[in-house]
């Protein structure tokens, strides 16, 4: 049986003495450190209490983005980095109004129920059964919105009360009335 063909290349950082041992491209005296510290997360300089905005506060305009632009790309829950997913679901439960959203863009926004500039939300960080619709009272959690992070979007969105006197449609396509 011919080993050759079962045989992997070796990665291009390495190559072969006439000896028959190798040796890394990188020079012999810089030692790679070990690799529990190669594993290891950096520590982040961000105190904890700066990664959300207190609500009702309006530092997420510190950026001075006009209000009502869209984030380009449009941030979805797929592209989410998990660091990110796991910092909005840590931070605090917010309230709010549905101001609009449009199924076939697949986005819209949210009043914040204390004030300050309107939250994105994305399609894809909409739980429950219903489309949402002007008036309904959801509640959210919130991230920030790369790569800039000047800016949050609404995450983890649940409608806690559908607007009365309003139709509502069902991610399935049925008409509901309230």
């Amino acid at each position: 049986m011919n080993l050759s063909l079962f045989s992997l290349p070796l990665p291009l950082s390495r190559r072969h003495t006439a000896a028959g041992s190798h040796t890394d491209d990188m020079s012999s005296d810089q030692a790679e450190p070990p690799l529990s510290q190669q594993l290891r997360s950096p520590r982040s300089p961000v105190l904890p209490s700066l990664f959300y905005p207190h609500e009702g506060g309006r530092s997420w305009e510190r950026g001075g983005i006009v209000p009502g632009d869209l984030p380009s790309p449009l941030p979805t829950k797929r592209t989410r980095t998990y660091s990110a997913a796991a910092r909005a679901t840590l931070g605090p439960l917010y309230k709010g109004t549905c101001k609009c959203f449009s199924r076939s863009q697949g986005h819209g926004f949210i009043i914040p129920k204390k004030g300050g500039e309107d939250i994105f939300v994305h399609i894809s960080d909409i739980e429950g059964e219903y489309v949402p619709v002007e008036g309904d009272e959801v509640t959210y959690k919130i991230c920030a919105i790369p790569p800039k992070n000047l800016k949050y979007q609404a995450v983890e969105v649940v409608l806690t009360h559908l607007a009365p006197g309003t139709k509502h449609e069902t991610w399935s396509g049925q008409i509901m009335h309230s």
